[in-house]
C-alpha cells in the first residue's frame, strides 16, 4: 500500500458495494468523509478536517498510459501538459497565475492507470480552483502552435530521463519485467511516438478521456460539506456527462519465464544494482506483507540491508527498495550502489542471501514489532497534511477501495512473521526476478 505514482487495483479481498459515505470518521486522519456522484457522473469525494485554513483539490482521472494504445504513447503525459496552455474562458497561463496571485500551490501528475490535477488554496478561496478545473474540463483549447512548442518541452524531459544512469536502468528492467504490457513502457512515451503525435490525437484522447464519468474530485480540508458541494454542482454540473472511454486491452501480463539478467555499461565510475520481483496487486494480504518487508530490508540505518551492505561489511553506499502495487500487477524494487572497486557479485550475493533468509527464518518478534511501529508512524505522517490525505485518499479511490483506509490497522496488524515468510517464498523467488547491473566503462 506505499503511495507511489501512482499504484494500486481492486482489491482481491472484495468489499461489498456500499452506499455512499456520509460524515464518516476515517480513522487516524481527524477527518470525515462526504461522499457523492452529480448526475453527469462526477464522482465527488469531500474529505471535512478543518485543522489547518486550506483546502487541497485534487481531480482525477481515471486514464494513464496504461490506457494508451501503441501509437499514442506518452499522450497522457503530454495532455497533462497542455492542461496548462488555456481554455475556452482562460487563456495560456491563467491557471498559474490565478494559484500564485490567491497565494496557493499547483501540481499535476501522470501514471499508469489515472492523471490528477492538484490545487491547494485557502479555505475561503478554493473555488477558483473549481471554475478553473470545470473549464478545463469541458473545454480546453489545445491550440496547435502551443502544441508545437510544448512538444519540444516534453522531447527535453524524455531526453533529460534517458540520460540518467539510474533512470535508465530502472526502465530496463521494467521493460523486461513487464514486457509488451504498458507497464514496461515508460509513462512519459517514446521518442517516435512523441515526435510523430499530432494535435487531433490529443484532442480526440482528451475528448474521451476527460469527461465527468471518468473523473474523481476529492476536496480536502476546512471545508463545509453541503457549501461545498453546491459550489461542485455549481461549476461542474453543466459539464455534459459523457461516456466512459473505449480503451485499447492491454497486452496480458505474461508468466514469469525464470531469472533475467541485463548489464549495462555507463560512462562514469559507479556500478549500480537494480532489481525487480513480479508482484500482486493493491489491496492483497500481500500487498500488506510486503509493505513490511520494505521496510525490514531497507527502511533505516537499522535494517537488514543497510546494515550489511553499509554499515558493516562496506559493500554500498546506499541501498533501497519499495514495493510498488499498480491495478494490474505491481513489483518489489531494490536498489543499491556498490562502493567503487567492489566486485558486483559480492553486493549481490549478500542480498540473494537477505531475501532468502526472508524464506527460510521467520522474523524475530521484536524486529517484527519495531517494523510494525515505523510502518503505523509512516501511515501517520502520509496524512499529516490535507494534500497528504487527498492524495493517499484519491489514489485509492480511483484504482482500488478508498475503504482500505478504514482497515489499515487491522491489515496491518495482521502481517506476522508467517505470512512474511509466505509471502517471500511466493513473490521473491529467482523466476520471478529481473537483475540490471549499470557498470562503468563506456556509455549506454
Amino acid at each position: 500500500m506505499t503511495r507511489s505514482t501512482t499504484i494500486r487495483r481492486r482489491p482481491r479481498t472484495r468489499h461489498k458495494k456500499q452506499a455512499p459515505a456520509r460524515g464518516l470518521a476515517l480513522p487516524g486522519t481527524g477527518a470525515k468523509v462526504h461522499e457523492h456522484r452529480l448526475r453527469n457522473g462526477l464522482r465527488v469525494i469531500l474529505l471535512e478536517r478543518p485543522d489547518i485554513p486550506v483546502v487541497t483539490s485534487l481531480l482525477w482521472y481515471g486514464a494513464g498510459s496504461r490506457h494508451e494504445a501503441p501509437h499514442e504513447a506518452g499522450v497522457a503525459h503530454f495532455l497533462e501538459h497542455m492542461m496548462f496552455k488555456g481554455t475556452k474562458r482562460f487563456g495560456k497561463g491563467v491557471v498559474d497565475a490565478t494559484a500564485t496571485s490567491l497565494g496557493g500551490s499547483i501540481n499535476a501528475f501522470t501514471s499508469y492507470d489515472h492523471t490528477a490535477y492538484w490545487f491547494e488554496l485557502a479555505s475561503d478561496r478554493f473555488e477558483a480552483a473549481l471554475e478553473l478545473e470545470a473549464d478545463r474540463m469541458g473545454g480546453l483549447l489545445l491550440d496547435p502552435d502551443e502544441f508545437s512548442n510544448e512538444k519540444a518541452v516534453v522531447l527535453e524531459e524524455l531526453s533529460m530521463g534517458r540520460d540518467s544512469p539510474w533512470s535508465r536502468l530502472r526502465q530496463d528492467v521494467s521493460h523486461v519485467l513487464f514486457g509488451r504490457h504498458p507497464y514496461g513502457a515508460p509513462i512519459i512515451g517514446h521518442p517516435e511516438t512523441l515526435e510523430s503525435m499530432h494535435v487531433d490525437l490529443m484532442r480526440g484522447w482528451y475528448e474521451r478521456t476527460y469527461q465527468p464519468c471518468m473523473g474523481t474530485l476529492v476536496l480536502a480540508g476546512d471545508l463545509h460539506p453541503s457549501s461545498a458541494l453546491s459550489l461542485v454542482r455549481k461549476h461542474f454540473g453543466k459539464v455534459p456527462r459523457g461516456e466512459p472511454a473505449p480503451f485499447v486491452p492491454c497486452a496480458p501480463l505474461r508468466v514469469p519465464e525464470g531469472e533475467r539478467r541485463i548489464e549495462k555499461r555507463w560512462d562514469d565510475a559507479a556500478s549500480r544494482l537494480m532489481m525487480a520481483w513480479r508482484t500482486t496487486s493493491v489491496g492483497t494480504d500481500e500487498d500488506f506483507d510486503l509493505d513490511l518487508i520494505d521496510t525490514l530490508l531497507t527502511g533505516g540505518r537499522v535494517s537488514r540491508l543497510h546494515k550489511r551492505l553499509v554499515l558493516t561489511e562496506g559493500l554500498a553506499t546506499m541501498v533501497g527498495s519499495s514495493s510498488d502495487t499498480l491495478v494490474e500487477g505491481g513489483a518489489f524494487w531494490l536498489h543499491a550502489e556498490a562502493v567503487p572497486g567492489v566486485d558486483p557479485a559480492a553486493l549481490e550475493k549478500v542480498v540473494d542471501e537477505e531475501i532468502q533468509r526472508l524464506a527460510e527464518e521467520l522474523v524475530p518478534v521484536k524486529e517484527l514489532r519495531r517494523v510494525q511501529r515505523t510502518l503505523r508512524s509512516r501511515d501517520a505522517f502520509e496524512v499529516e497534511t490535507v494534500s497528504d490525505l487527498a492524495e493517499w485518499f484519491g489514489g485509492l479511490a480511483v484504482d482500488a477501495d478508498w475503504r482500505l483506509l478504514l482497515e489499515l490497522e487491522e491489515r496491518r496488524a495482521q502481517v506476522n512473521a508467517k505470512r512474511i515468510r509466505v509471502t517471500a517464498r511466493k513473490l521473491l523467488t529467482s523466476d520471478r526476478r529481473v537483475i540490471g547491473w549499470s557498470l562503468p566503462g563506456g556509455g549506454v
